[in-house]
């Protein structure tokens, strides 16, 4: 009595390749011109906000050349 065992742990999945369906998705559905629209404006949206936020952003992150550095007078020694 000896047992056979399959070369492929999972035989199913050796056999899935065969396996073929007949029955066929729905078709998808067109997206309205006002979904379309509103997706081109959030994107739109988007962009801007974070163009915004970059060109607002760059003159705080940047220093002024002309700025004296200013020392305190305990480093100076009085």
């Amino acid at each position: 009595m000896s047992r056979r065992r399959d070369p492929v742990p999972f035989a199913f999945l050796a056999e899935a390749d065969r396996f073929r369906s007949n029955v066929a998705p729905p078709p998808r559905q067109r997206s309205s011109v006002g979904q379309i629209a509103g997706r081109w404006l959030l994107g739109l949206t988007i962009v801007a906000g974070l163009a915004g936020s970059l060109i607002l952003g760059m003159p705080a992150l940047s220093t002024p050349p002309s700025t004296p550095v200013q020392q305190s007078q305990a480093s100076q020694g009085r």
